[in-house]
């Protein structure tokens, strides 16, 4: 076993890989960029190592600088985490040409996987399904649309070098695929440096199953079961779970089997994951199932694969990065119960799930283990305070959960999510909620296309109640707060001799003002007047935690203050409150629809519109992006294009206006 290893990642992942090390005894180096320098992981970390500025091509994708750091600090190993230089081959030689092991595979077999064209031809010689498409290297857009015609649409897009949904388009119409195309290669170049893109046939009512492979340099591959990653939006995973629902054993030997094949076609050592998409139009069947590609890493959702075998993969990886063999044969793994991960984001559900940014002013997880196998578990890279920077992914942690069958598991989730509670940037919990309660998800009726199709109630917006809002005033003056001094006139919140001590607020929520009049009733109780009237029993509890009595029904619930805002969390929601200034004049609303103004902080990276042109509503103007992923500005209304202020290449922050369309008429 090593002495010493170097995590060449930052956030979640890092602090992942540092808890195994530390219970084995391992020393760890981390490595950290400008925007990084008071992260969790550099905290965690026995020691840390400045590589750069914020942006990833300034610091973690810079591999000199990372070994560099390893050889001075005397570390025997590099460990890459996932995303950033997880899967590059030539980082790979240049960590053994420096005398260094990389604890992952070789770089033959991250080549051999790297190009989706060139694994998929591996993968028929050695006789894995792969779906029908086109995986040859030219990148004419008219002789890729006419092999779409011949495949027949609907038809995938995607980056041969691309992974993470980055780089991928579904194109159900002809006349829309050299628009996609187009989008795909850019992607595919900005984040991969290669804009090459092949063409499948498009399952239309997929599944897309996993299967976790551990190899060793001994000869040994093993499959660990399946994770069942459909719940997806915009090819980007969102809750996975394992095993699969409704997994005949049959399908799953033969899955596991044709993965292990996979696996010894290239030589493979340490952990990885070969994707398949499967027909779920019907019961799964061992002839339909594809190979689609292989991650050669860790995959982020690994923890489920490790709550059904009881197995710490990152341990595994170590011991097989430093010449052991694996402890186990294909016949001793079995599973146990069932396991469902959230990916919790900071990002902007409303406004079609942009990455957001922001500070966490408030952020409390439920009381479970944190990185090992537990009923209840959190893996976070970030803590209260922490700044969600528009420089790296936005994640702010996995909730994974493990139960004795599928139903338990289900609703620890339901309950876990609940009790999550981040104030200070907009999240997608409430959405992770929804999906968890979603009754076809329930039945274990899952495919790619399920949020897509029930978007609209998965991501309904719910006004806040009165009692909320009442709650919400009440956090606002102050009134929540503990009041066991020793001097019994602290107890008196608003006390006066003569009269009530009626007292105003305003909030706003969404936009919309609400005025509220509370008036103190003696005895922890409250008359709030806003939209309606209702009387509230509060009784303050440790921290931010108040118990509310309210129409006869007693309820838990905290109100969180940070800045001019109040965050009042309770029955499993979440709403946030803003203190209008009172000095401030109102904004204008978008100048009437004039402006395009950018909805989070980001990269031009193409424009489309010129002065005086004529547009309509929902044509493209801009292409904005964000987390290496690209979105489309589209025109409000019919109009002309008065002013175009940004140029490709900028560098802008949210709010920032791009375009003014010239004023209507009237």
């Amino acid at each position: 076993m090593f002495n010493k290893i170097l995590i060449a990642n930052r956030g979640e992942i890092a602090c992942r890989v540092i808890t195994t090390a530390k219970r084995l005894g391992v020393r760890t180096v981390a490595v950290f960029s400008d925007a990084d320098a008071n992260a969790k992981h550099v905290a965690m970390a026995d020691e840390a190592v400045h590589i750069g500025a914020a942006a990833v091509s300034e610091s973690y994708l810079k591999g000199d600088r990372i070994i560099e750091a390893a050889l001075r600090t005397g570390a025997q190993a590099i460990h890459p985490g996932y995303g950033f230089l997880s899967e590059n081959p030539d980082f790979v030689e240049a960590v053994e040409a420096a005398g260094l092991v990389f604890i992952g595979p070789p770089a033959s077999a991250i080549r051999a996987m790297g190009l989706k064209d060139a694994a998929k031809a591996l993968m028929v010689e050695a006789g894995v399904p792969v779906v029908p498409g086109y995986h040859g290297e030219s990148r004419d857009a008219d002789f890729l649309a006419a092999e779409a015609d011949k495949i027949g649409y609907p038809v995938l897009i995607k980056a041969r070098a691309g992974g993470g949904g980055k780089g991928m388009r579904l194109v159900e119409d002809p006349k829309d695929f050299k628009t996609a195309l187009e989008g795909a290669q850019r992607e595919g170049q900005a984040s991969f440096g290669d804009p090459v893109c092949l063409i499948e046939k498009f399952i239309t009512q997929p599944r897309h199953i996993e299967i976790q492979v551990f190899g060793d340099g001994h000869g040994n591959a093993v499959h660990l079961f399946e994770r069942d990653c459909s719940l997806q939006r915009r090819h980007q995973k969102v809750i996975e779970e394992a095993p699969a629902p409704d997994m005949p054993e049959e399908v799953r030997d033969a899955m596991g089997k044709a993965a292990v094949e996979a696996a010894k076609a290239i030589g493979y050592q340490g952990a990885g994951t070969v994707e398949f998409i499967v027909d779920g139009s019907g019961p799964l069947r061992t002839d339909g199932f594809w190979f689609m590609e292989m991650n050669t890493r860790l995959q982020v959702e690994h923890p489920v694969s490790e709550a059904i075998t009881g197995l710490d993969f990152v341990e595994l990886q170590l011991r097989v990065a430093s010449g052991e063999p694996l402890p186990f044969a294909q016949d001793d793994l079995r599973i146990d119960g069932w396991s469902f991960e959230a990916r919790i984001y900071a990002e902007d559900v409303p406004k079609g799930f942009l990455p957001a940014t922001g500070t966490l002013e408030h952020l409390s997880f439920p009381q479970g283990t944190e990185f090992t196998n537990g009923p209840v578990r959190v893996d976070s890279g970030v803590r209260e305070g922490d700044e969600i920077s528009p420089f790296y992914d936005p994640m702010i942690a996995k909730l994974i959960v493990h139960g004795p069958t599928r139903a338990a598991a289900l609703n620890l989730l339901n309950t876990a999510l609940a009790e999550t509670h981040v104030a200070g940037s907009v999240t997608n919990l409430e959405f992770l909620g929804a999906l968890s309660r979603h009754e076809g998800f329930a039945r274990g009726e899952v495919d790619t296309g399920l949020i897509a199709r029930d978007i609209d109630a998965l991501t309904a917006e719910a006004e806040p109640p009165a009692h909320i809002t009442a709650l919400a005033a009440l956090g606002a003056l102050g009134l929540l707060k503990p009041r066991d001094g020793a001097d019994p006139w602290d107890r008196l919140a608003g006390w006066r001799h003569w009269t009530d001590a009626k007292q105003y607020v305003a909030l706003d929520h969404k936009g919309t003002r609400l005025d509220h009049r509370v008036t103190p009733l003696g005895h922890d109780r409250y008359e709030v007047a806003g939209t309606e009237t209702v009387t509230l029993r509060c009784v303050p509890g440790a921290g931010s935690a108040v118990t509310v009595t309210h129409d006869g029904r007693s309820l838990r619930a905290d109100v969180v203050l940070h800045g001019a805002s109040v965050s009042v969390f309770a029955d499993g929601c979440s709403f946030a409150f803003d203190r209008p200034d009172a000095l401030a004049g109102a904004d204008a609303d978008q100048a009437g629809g004039d402006a395009i103004i950018a909805p989070m902080p980001g990269l031009v990276k193409l424009v489309k519109a010129t002065p005086g042109q004529e547009v309509a509503t929902g044509d493209a103007l801009m292409v904005l992006e964000a987390m290496k992923m690209e979105h489309t500005l589209t025109a409000p209304r019919d109009g002309v294009v008065a002013e175009v202020l940004a140029a490709e290449g900028d560098q802008v922050t949210d709010g920032t206006l791009l375009l003014q369309l010239e004023p209507q008429d009237g």
